[in-house]
């Protein structure tokens, strides 16, 4: 499993962690825990710190594009996992330098995670959502 890869499961794990408990436990120490926990030979942890920080500055702003890219789900009927996964690609698709992080490639890491955590139609539903999102930015450049 690439370091990357890794980092990506650590933030989606913590962001399960937080969003199951209702947003009231400490995220930063939630993140610490998993890094020990699932990451002992990671490498370098500042990825794992950027995809958090960057899902928190931008988490109203991802639900709403969530809402908006899957109107016949609202986010609290999105099972915790495919709301996270899906906050995390869309933070990378969005957000991220595309040099650092092409869009396909953060398409179809969210689709791994997706398919790793979730349920049976998770990665589907996750490669709907983050391909209508795509196709949107594409027409807009």
């Amino acid at each position: 499993m690439s370091s990357r890869h890794l980092s990506r499961s650590i933030v989606m794990q913590s962001l399960y962690e937080w969003d199951f408990s209702g947003k009231k436990l400490d995220l930063k120490k939630i993140v610490e825990k998993n890094i020990n926990e699932f990451g002992p030979g990671l490498e370098d942890e500042t990825f794992v710190w950027q995809l958090v920080t960057g899902v928190v500055e931008h988490f109203s702003e991802l639900d709403e594009i969530i809402e908006k890219a899957a109107p016949e789900w609202p986010i609290e009927q999105i099972t915790i996992i495919d709301r996270n996964v899906l906050r995390i690609g869309l933070y990378e698709l969005l957000f991220s330098k595309k040099e650092e992080v092409p869009p396909k490639v953060a398409i179809n890491e969210a689709i791994e995670l997706a398919k790793s955590f979730g349920g049976e139609s998770s990665g589907k539903f996750i490669n709907g959502v983050l391909g209508t999102v795509f196709k949107e930015v594409e027409k807009s450049k």
